[in-house]
Parts: C-alpha cells; structure tokens; sequence
C-alpha cells in the first residue's frame, strides 16, 4: 500500500504531466506548402486538443490558402491517422506513440546509451481546417457544444458506474457545473479537485464497478479498412474479485477481459498496461488506480503495448 506522501506525489505528477508538442499546418492548406513556422507548445497530457484550436488558427493564419477557414474546424493526424478530439492528449500520445516511448523506456533500465535510443518526442501533428474525415470523426460546433456534452457524458457514465446512479454529477448546481468545464478547459486544479472529491466518494457509497477503457491496436480489416484502428473494451469491473472478495488487481481485470493477452494475472507475457505514460505493474489494485490515477472524466484509460 502505498503512503499518503507517495499518493500526492503520484496525483501531482499526473496533473502535471505533459507532451511537447510540434505542431505543423498540411502543407496542402498552406500558401507556403510546408515553410510555415511550427506552433511549439508544452501541453498538459490531461486535457484537450480542440482547446488549442483558437490560438493555433491565429497563429497559422498568415499562411492559411483560405483565410476565411473557422478555426472550431480544425482536426489534428498523426502520420495521416485522424485523431479522436474527444480523447485526452496524453491517451492519444499513449496509443500512437507512447508503445515507442515505453520499450524505450524499459529497455534504457539496462542500457548505457539510452541518449542514442530514437524519441518520439517532441509529437508531430499536422493540422488541418479541410477534408473533415467525416467517417472517423465527429463535427464540432463553433460553441464548443459537442466537446461539452462529449465530456459531460463520459463523467456521467463513469459516475453510474461507481454508484450505480448518475446521480453525484446530476445533481451539481448549474454554477458547479460550469466551474467544473472552465477546471477543465483552463486546466485548474484547484477549481476541479474538490468537485471531483464529490463525485468519487459520493455520499460514502461503496464502489460498485470501476469505469476502466482498455485500447487495443488491431490490425485494418475488410470490414474496417483505416489504419490507426483502435478496439476500446470494457466491462462491469468490480472493486473485489467475486469469489475470494480480494482486492481487484489490474491483471485479474486484464485477465477476465482479455485472457489470450494476459495469460497470466501477474506477469506481463504479450503485453503491457500503459497508463499516464508509465507502464502500470500488474499488482496494482484497480481501485486505488482509480481514486489517484483516473483521467479528468473518471475513467482509467489503459493502453496495450505489445511486447518483442
């Protein structure tokens, strides 16, 4: 068990966990192809790309072909992939190109050169203000009232899943409620801890399940041709195992869900549990992942990375 001064520095690192990232404009949108400067930003892994859109449209817009482009039109890609808006930036950078950062990361453990080692870091995106890719993505509006609601009911599933009710985000007031979304669009932790310490102990009721998202890349198929394809499972997870009542650790969630992956309950054998850009031990027990390490909607959102 972990002590109280390990479990503030573990949720301090989180909130203040970033990616540097280097932005460039699609040199087809470009009047200068790709000469355009590169917008360079350290950003924090728990919030939301679509936020940067505004200062990203100001800044790209003397190079725009078509300066009367909206900037709430903006789309980000990552070696032609689309990127989900609605997932935060750190899950995003775990998925595409954290599996690079993590095998590195392991491997420079008995590596006396790891400097020589290839980075992915800082991230390339390119942005886009044409060619929504309408088959993979969602349209935003204008009053960022799509990213809204897509926030708002991921904490509200999340929530009816520790407390079989929906109950603890419902029944903020209005003004709750809008500090919440502002904690979240200015990245304010002291505005969104205490609202969050509301809903996750919510009139002391007992966790009932715990809200965990497991991303698996697969493989284009037939019937999905895109690369960048992602499985997202899931399940009705309990905090305890239901047989024995011990705690619920990652590697026994692993295991019921994806049991050809996770052979084992304690030994990574096929792959790994990335969350936060660490890879996460098998022991760790889901519950307390989720009250110290769950993403700003609630959620633990795991990564796989294959292994050799």
């Amino acid at each position: 068990m972990a002590s109280q001064r390990q479990l503030f520095n573990l949720r301090d690192a989180i909130w203040n966990g970033s990616v540097p990232l280097d932005i460039r404009l699609s040199p087809q949108e470009c009047r200068v192809y790709d000469k355009a400067d590169p917008f360079l930003i350290q950003y924090p892994r728990l919030s939301y790309l679509p936020f940067l859109l505004a200062r990203l449209h100001a800044f790209f817009h003397p190079s725009l072909i078509d300066p009367s482009l909206a900037a709430h039109g903006g789309w980000f890609s990552y070696e032609d992939v689309p990127l989900k808006w609605h997932y935060p930036l750190g899950l995003l950078y775990d998925l595409f190109s954290g599996a690079v950062q993590a095998q590195i990361s392991e491997s420079d453990r008995n590596d006396r050169f790891p400097a020589r080692r290839p980075s992915t870091l800082p991230w390339r995106l390119t942005l886009h203000f044409t060619d929504w890719p309408g088959d993979q993505l969602v349209h935003p509006d204008a009053e960022g009232k799509v990213l809204h609601d897509a926030f708002i009911n991921s904490v509200k599933e999340a929530d009816f899943l520790r407390n079989g009710t929906a109950k603890g985000i419902m029944s903020l007031s209005k003004d709750d409620s809008t500090r919440l979304w502002n904690a979240v669009q200015e990245h304010e932790r002291s505005i969104f801890d205490p609202i969050l310490q509301r809903l996750l102990y919510a009139q002391g009721a007992p966790l009932r399940h715990i809200p965990l998202k497991v991303y698996l890349p697969s493989s284009p198929s037939a019937s999905e041709p895109l690369t960048g394809h992602l499985r997202v499972i899931q399940s009705l997870i309990t905090p305890s195992l239901q047989d024995t009542k011990e705690p619920q650790t990652l590697g026994t969630a692993l295991h019921a869900l994806l049991p050809t992956l996770f052979p084992s309950r304690r030994t990574p054998i096929l792959a790994k549990p990335v969350l936060h850009g660490a890879v996460v031990p098998l022991s760790s027990q889901v519950e307390e992942l989720l009250r110290e390490a769950a993403y700003l909607d609630g959620w633990l959102h795991v990564g796989l990375v294959m292994m050799g």
